[in-house]
C-alpha cells in the first residue's frame, strides 16, 4: 500500500497546482514586530508547585449563582453585573456573599492558565505591541511571532509545518473544507463524479467540530461520509475494503472528551497501511498531557509517523486560546488557501501568541506536571476501584435528573462538577465528566471521593466494555 499512501501527495500537489493556474493560491506575509522575538531562555520554569497553581483549581462564584444553580433556574450570566458593584465607585467590586468551589470539570489539565511565566509573556506582548492583530492572517493579522509559534508545534508534533487558527473549532472545519475541496479542484467536470469524491471515515463518538467539518464537505458534493462504530477497528476494516472510492480518510478523536478513552492507534496505524488512508487526529486533550515530551497521544503511543494530520488545541492543557494544524507544507498550502474558517477570521492575538509560546516551553519542560497528573488518575482509580485511563472521567448515570441531582449535590459539598446532557451525549447516557489536573492534590481526589460516594454508588460503576466509559 505504499503507492497508494504515496497518492496523497499526489493529489495535494496536482489540487495546489490547479489553483495556481486559478491563479488563487493564497499566502502568509508575516509582519515583522520590533523588539527581538524570545528565546526558550528566556521563560522561567518551576520545579514543583507554587502558590499561584491553586488559583487554577480554586474558583469562587456568587451566591445569585450559586442559588439559580441549585434550583436550576435558567441563567444568561447577568447575575455576574446586575447588582454585583459594577456602577459603584471601585467597578467590579463586589460586597454579596460568594461560595468557594474547587474545579473539577475544567480542561486546564497542566494548570497552566495561571502560571506566571506564561502571564508574564503575554503582559510583555500586550506593552510591546498592542493586543492586534489587526485583521485576519492573510492580510495582515500573521506576524513573526506566529510563524515562531507554527514551528514550535511543528516540532512538538514531529511534522515539517503547521498552521495556526482562532480556535480548534476552527481548525477542524478549515481542514475538513480544504479536504473536500481536493475533489472539486481535480474534478473533470463542475462538480465531482461519485468516484471522485473524498471517502471520510468519522468515529462514530468524535468532536462536533469534526462532524460538522465533515457535513460540510459532504453537503458541498465533494465527499462521502461512513461512520464507524466507536474505537471499533473490524467495523472499521469492513467499511475501507467494501469502499470503491480512492481517496480515503480516516478522522478520530486521539483522547475522547467525553468519555475519556483513547483511540486504538496501534490498531489504527496498522489499518493504514494495510489501506493507504489518510490518518487524521484531533489531539485536542492529549496535546501536552501525553508522551515523554507533551508530544500527545501519537507520541505516547510511539505511531507519530503514521499520523499525516493532527489538529489541536491551545485552550486546554495549554492554558492559552487558538487552535492549530500540524501537517506537511503541501497541506498547509491547501488549507490556508481553502479553509474558510481560517481565511475568513481574525488571526489570534499577539499577547496570547506570544503567551503559547511560553506555554509551549513550560510544558516541555516542566515534565513534573505531566507526571502528577497520571499520578492524581491512579490516586482515583485506588480510592474507588473504578479502572479509568485517562485524566478525563465519564460517570454515566443515565437520566438528566440523576446527573443534574448529583452535580447540585457536588456544587453543595464544593465542588464544581457539571452535568453532561444531551445533545453533547446520547439520551439516557447523561453523566457527570470529571477532569484531573496537575494542580489537584492526592486530598483534593480523596475529598472529591467521598462527595461522590454520597451522591452515587461508585462500588456499581463499572467500565462499559464497547464504549470505554465508565457506565452506572
Amino acid at each position: 500500500m505504499e503507492m497508494e499512501a504515496n497518492s496523497w501527495d499526489n493529489w495535494v500537489e496536482q489540487a495546489l497546482s490547479r489553483l495556481h493556474t486559478l491563479k488563487i493560491i493564497r499566502s502568509l506575509r508575516p509582519i515583522h514586530l520590533p523588539n527581538p522575538l524570545p528565546t526558550l531562555h528566556d521563560f522561567e520554569v518551576f520545579h514543583c508547585l507554587g502558590p499561584w497553581d491553586r488559583s487554577a483549581v480554586e474558583i469562587n462564584i456568587s451566591e445569585s449563582t450559586f442559588l439559580k444553580w441549585v434550583h436550576e433556574i435558567p441563567s444568561s450570566g447577568d447575575e455576574a453585573a446586575c447588582g454585583d458593584g459594577l456602577d459603584d465607585e471601585n467597578f467590579g467590586a463586589s460586597h454579596r456573599k460568594s461560595r468557594d468551589l474547587l474545579l473539577f470539570s475544567g480542561n486546564d489539565y497542566l494548570g497552566l492558565s495561571s502560571h506566571p511565566t506564561i502571564g508574564k509573556a503575554a503582559a510583555k506582548a500586550a506593552q510591546e505591541h498592542g493586543m492586534g492583530p489587526r485583521g485576519s492572517a492573510l492580510v495582515c493579522g500573521y506576524t513573526n511571532y506566529h510563524r515562531l509559534l507554527e514551528s514550535c508545534l511543528a516540532d512538538l508534533k514531529k511534522k515539517e509545518d503547521c498552521l495556526l487558527c482562532p480556535t480548534g473549532f476552527a481548525a477542524n472545519m478549515a481542514f475538513m473544507v480544504a479536504l473536500g475541496n481536493i475533489s472539486s479542484l481535480l474534478s473533470t467536470g463542475e462538480k465531482p463524479l461519485r468516484d471522485e469524491r473524498v471517502a471520510i471515515f468519522s468515529d462514530a463518538l468524535n468532536h462536533a467540530s469534526i462532524i460538522d467539518g465533515i457535513r460540510l464537505a459532504e453537503r458541498q458534493g465533494s465527499a462521502e461520509i461512513f461512520v464507524y462504530r466507536h474505537c471499533d477497528m473490524p467495523h472499521l476494516n469492513k467499511l475501507l475494503s467494501s469502499c470503491t472510492l480512492k481517496k480515503k480518510v480516516v478522522v478520530t478523536d486521539s483522547l475522547f472528551s467525553m468519555d475519556g478513552d483513547f483511540a486504538p492507534m496501534a490498531e489504527l496505524a496498522k489499518l493504514r497501511k494495510k489501506h493507504g488512508f489518510l490518518l487524521v487526529i484531533d489531539d485536542a486533550h492529549g496535546t501536552f498531557v501525553c508522551g515523554k515530551n507533551g508530544g500527545g497521544v501519537a507520541e505516547e503511543f510511539n505511531c507519530e509517523s503514521d499520523v499525516d494530520i493532527c489538529v489541536g488545541t491551545l485552550s486546554k492543557a495549554a492554558g492559552c486560546h487558538g487552535g492549530f494544524i500540524a501537517c506537511s507544507k503541501r497541506w498547509k498550502q491547501l488549507i490556508l488557501s481553502r479553509g474558510r474558517s481560517f481565511i475568513f477570521s481574525t488571526a489570534i492575538p499577539v499577547p496570547v501568541v506570544a503567551a503559547t509560546l511560553a506555554a509551549v516551553v513550560v510544558a516541555k519542560k516542566e515534565k513534573w506536571r505531566r507526571t502528577a497528573i497520571w499520578n492524581r488518575v491512579r490516586d482515583f482509580q485506588a480510592l474507588t476501584g473504578i479502572p479509568i485511563g485517562s485524566p478525563i472521567i465519564s460517570l454515566i448515570v443515565g437520566s438528566e435528573e440523576n446527573a443534574l441531582q448529583a452535580s447540585r449535590h457536588l456544587l453543595k459539598s464544593g465542588f464544581h462538577v457539571t452535568a453532561i446532557r444531551p445533545p453533547t451525549v446520547p439520551p439516557n447516557s447523561c453523566r457527570l465528566r470529571v477532569t484531573l489536573t496537575s494542580v489537584h492534590t492526592t486530598e483534593d481526589v480523596k475529598k472529591l471521593t467521598v462527595a461522590l460516594s454520597d451522591c452515587i454508588s461508585l462500588s456499581q460503576i463499572r467500565v462499559y466494555s464497547s464504549s470505554g466509559y465508565a457506565r452506572l
